[in-house]
């Protein structure tokens, strides 16, 4: 399916549209090469449509600019200030950048399309499938034992894929316990940009000799030329996330030769639309792709588990169910089952907690 397939919806102006701040600690902290998150920074937005329907959407964005330049204080003064009285006025905002506060708002406007026509995410997008496969992200560890212990909890459950992050100094030998706990587990390791092009001599090399699915996002972000080099050298599929925001983005990594896979995280690069042409470019071209999160609630997890079950997503995306972040979700829990898929549905009722 191409997005000229997909049926036009009806353009709605909202009635209404609040932004909703609030703070949702999580079970236990994520470690990544950008540091630790004990909680998440929710940001949400709630749209009226006049005939009463109710649309929300979910800000990405981190409790600060270590991830992306985007933060969630900036994102939600963005909202406050320009995108939501555009919203309400019914006409563009002009504002350049600042994607994950867009997608929240493009998400929410969005069900309230969904709704006038009748229709649900999934079925417009053009999902193939009812339930998606699902995999997990699994942080830096305190040691070596707890990591194959949290994964082996993880493989309980029946997870389809795991994906173990890294950087420098925490790599080739937890990476190498876990791979000799589970020799077939899909496995797959993710640098967020920590390690530089003469890494591909150290240790990325070692990582590439351990029989891994993916090395996702290896080198920085912009550093196009580097990773070209190491889609080359390495024998591991090289997967880009954070170096694609935009579907010219991919365009360019293709043609540079700079990426294998491709994950895809709605909420970082804009909201649906563009997630979209992302996905229609890599189907086009036979890129793998897969569906990645943000620590996202309920409200997010409706949005890519409906991408998930587009043609183009041929890999398990990072969707674990409502329980790996959160004591209690926002929404009704999103649980897999023993054969590590989730079922694709809308988020139903979203419910705050007294603390927003």
């Amino acid at each position: 399916m191409t997005g000229g397939a997909r049926a036009p919806l009806p353009e709605v102006t909202p009635a209404h549209v609040q932004v909703v701040r609030g703070r949702l600690a999580l079970v236990r902290p994520f470690v990544t090469a950008h540091g630790t998150e004990t909680s998440k920074e929710v940001l949400l937005v709630r749209a009226v449509g006049a005939d009463g329907a109710e649309g929300w959407g979910e800000c990405a964005a981190l409790a600060t600019p270590g991830y992306t330049a985007e933060w969630v204080d900036g994102a939600e003064a963005v909202l406050r200030r320009f995108l939501v009285p555009a919203a309400l006025a019914g006409r563009p905002a002009g504002v350049v950048g600042h994607p994950m506060a867009s997608a929240a708002l493009e998400a929410a406007v969005l069900h309230l399309r969904l709704a006038a026509a009748g229709t649900t995410l999934a079925t417009w997008v053009g999902a193939v499938r009812d339930r998606v496969a699902c995999g997990v992200a699994v942080g830096v560890a305190s040691s070596v034992d707890v990591l194959v212990a949290e994964v082996a909890a993880f493989v309980d459950d029946g997870y389809q894929r795991v994906k173990l992050k890294v950087r420098p100094g925490w790599d080739v030998e937890p990476v190498r316990a876990v791979r000799s706990t589970w020799p077939e587990l899909p496995l797959g390791v993710d640098a967020n940009g920590s390690y530089r092009r003469s890494d591909l001599d150290r240790a990325l090399a070692e990582l590439d000799g351990l029989g891994l699915a993916e090395i996702e996002q290896p080198l920085a972000a912009d550093d196009l030329v580097g990773l070209a080099d190491a889609a080359r050298r390495l024998a591991t599929p090289v997967c880009l996330d954070e170096s694609i925001a935009s579907a010219a983005d991919l365009e360019t990594a293709l043609a540079m030769g700079a990426g294998d896979h491709v994950n895809l995280k709605p909420g970082r690069v804009g909201g649906v639309a563009e997630a979209l042409r992302i996905h229609d470019l890599a189907l086009e071209r036979g890129v793998p792709l897969w569906i990645g999160g943000m620590l996202d609630t309920g409200v997010a997890k409706a949005v890519t588990v409906a991408l998930a079950a587009l043609p183009g997503a041929t890999l398990p995306g990072d969707l674990p169910a409502s329980r790996r972040w959160f004591a209690e979700d926002l929404t009704d829990p999103w649980e897999i089952v023993a054969d590590g898929t989730m079922a694709v549905r809308p988020p139903g009722r979203v419910r705050l907690p007294p603390t927003f």
